[in-house]
């Protein structure tokens, strides 16, 4: 077999793959260079700049397995891999150390100035009070994303006697205090904070987070550290507060467009900057290396893989009566995520019919994979989503009805958590055809589609057609539309198919209708 390596990975990696398999690097190919050459490979190992499009992907007919030597998968289209049968792998664990390092390292250069006083010395100045810093000792520092690097960045924070708060609308309260952290909101977060990480991935929850709004709740000593995406800070938003002194300072390693060259925020004495390196160690290198070589190596000799984002491992008998479930239960579990608000504390998930007789742990961990994706704008696999629950303090239980009525199977979520409990109920029409069946006391038939929106709204005639007018006046095409209610005149639910986004301006629109409780955009 023939392993084709698309850009550098560590040395390390390559002595592994060299073991087994005939291995080449072809660095720096073109998108049509990589679709001419790409059907003479097994497997295809890239980190963040080979960019493994649909047509490169169609044209590999040969390809097993696509390797990510990192963690996001933002140039890998995961959906015509999985289409086509190519397992996607990734290495989530190798460079978590590095990325806490560096964001800790950022802290200390932003509260003692360090580059500046550096440069400074370099150019033959001795200014020692013009570089008066601030000590950590004593401070609060402000999570924001309590995952696997922010929880990390908690537990080194503690060795400089600062006070841990954290917002994380997706950990329990448990979890955070196990970590020595207080969990608050994030307008507390950013209002009591003297220093604040961020350690989230972008998403259309997270895009834009911290704003002028958020900007202006801190501090004027205040400080602000980004290691984690580009775009979760409004960096124009940023410059001005920075500017007029409303903050004391910044440190960023990522931005929303990169290379950052020409950004006015470089030009701010009170701004530490990096250009995206935060995992750039010799061990991080080493070790995403290590790991995305092992895995394509299990991969094409047919042993188990932890890493796949996009494959369920189960004995074939069981797969095919099992399979038709496991969409439905991926698109229950991120239906759900972004319908509904707060913290997400314990699952059930009851199977009804048919398909109790089955092993059902894969099903749940499909659903585990769509809610905890969207939770985490990051790779979740078969493999990883009940640890990864787990370590979220997320109890997850399975319950088993032989029967049930007017159906041959149903699928009930049921989700407990800081906002209440919430339940779903699912199924599938004709072996392929799924559908969601109830929305809490709601009884309706939700045709899913990649675009919807969800209102939880006053059933006032006149509403609907006003919802319709907004969509229309946008150019938003409605494809479909189902209602729930329990009395005429009372509160109703509606999911509209739509063929497009819809931009936040109409979603507003539709926000300050007063019949309108609530709204939500959702993409499967």
């Amino acid at each position: 077999m023939k392993v084709l390596i698309a850009d550098p990975i560590a040395q390390v990696g390559v002595d592994i793959l060299e073991r087994d398999f005939v291995v080449e690097k072809k660095e720096g190919l073109s998108q049509t260079e990589l679709s001419a050459c790409i059907g003479e490979y097994d497997a295809l190992i890239v980190r963040g700049t080979t960019q493994v499009s649909k047509e490169v992907i169609e044209k590999g007919n040969r390809l097993k397995v696509i390797g990510r030597a990192g963690v996001y998968l933002d140039n890998i289209d995961v959906e015509a891999a999985t289409r086509k049968g190519i397992m996607v792998i990734n290495a989530p664990e190798g460079n978590t150390v590095a990325a806490v390092e560096h964001a800790l390292g950022m802290l200390l250069s932003l509260s003692r100035q360090i580059p500046a006083a550096s440069q400074s010395l370099k150019s033959r100045e001795w200014e020692r009070r013009r570089f008066t810093g601030v000590e950590l000792f004593g401070k609060t520092l402000g999570i924001i994303g309590l995952g696997r690097v922010g929880g990390e960045v908690a537990l080194r924070a503690r060795s400089f006697s600062l006070r841990l708060l954290a917002y994380d609308p997706y950990i329990s309260p448990e979890r955070a205090r196990r970590k020595g952290v207080e969990l608050v909101s994030l307008e507390e977060v950013f209002r009591r904070s003297d220093f604040i990480t961020l350690h989230l991935p972008r998403t259309k929850q997270t895009h834009h987070l911290v704003g002028k709004k958020e900007l202006s709740l801190m501090r004027p000593t205040a400080r602000i550290v980004n290691c984690g995406r580009g775009g979760i800070i409004d960096e124009k938003a940023l410059y001005l507060a920075l500017k007029e002194g409303l903050i004391a300072g910044a440190a960023l390693d990522v931005f929303e467009e990169e290379p950052a060259i020409d950004s006015p925020l470089l030009s701010l004495d009170n701004v530490v900057a990096t250009p995206h390196v935060r995992t750039m160690t010799r061990e991080a290198q080493e070790n995403v290396s290590l790991q995305v070589a092992r895995e394509v190596s299990n991969a094409l000799a047919g042993r188990p893989v932890v890493t796949a984002v996009n494959v369920a491992v189960m004995p074939p008998e069981t797969l095919k009566e099992v399979k038709p479930f496991l969409p439905l239960l991926k698109m229950m579990g991120s239906f759900y995520i972004q319908a509904y608000d707060g913290s997400v504390q314990e699952i059930e998930v009851t199977y009804a019919g048919e398909i109790a007789a089955y092993p059902v742990t894969p099903l749940t961990n499909s659903c585990l994979i769509g809610l905890l994706s969207g939770m985490l704008g990051e790779s979740v696999n078969y493999v990883n989503a009940p640890v990864i629950a787990a370590q979220r303090g997320i109890k997850v239980k399975e319950t088993r009805v032989s029967e049930v009525e007017d159906f041959t199977n149903l699928v009930t979520l049921k989700v407990k958590g800081s906002a209440g409990e919430r339940v779903l109920t699912g199924t599938i029409f004709r072996s392929h055809d799924p559908r969601i069946m109830r929305l809490d006391d709601h009884h309706i038939e939700v045709v899913p589609s990649k675009y919807m929106l969800l209102t939880r709204h006053m059933d006032k005639p006149g509403t609907i057609g006003q919802i319709g007018s907004l969509l229309g006046k946008d150019k938003i095409n409605i494809a479909g539309m189902q209602l729930g209610r329990q009395a005429i005149g009372g509160e109703a639910v509606m999911a509209v198919q739509v063929d497009s986004q819809v931009p936040e301006a109409t979603l507003q629109a539709i926000r300050e209708m007063e019949a309108i409780f609530t709204i939500r955009f959702i993409k499967l």
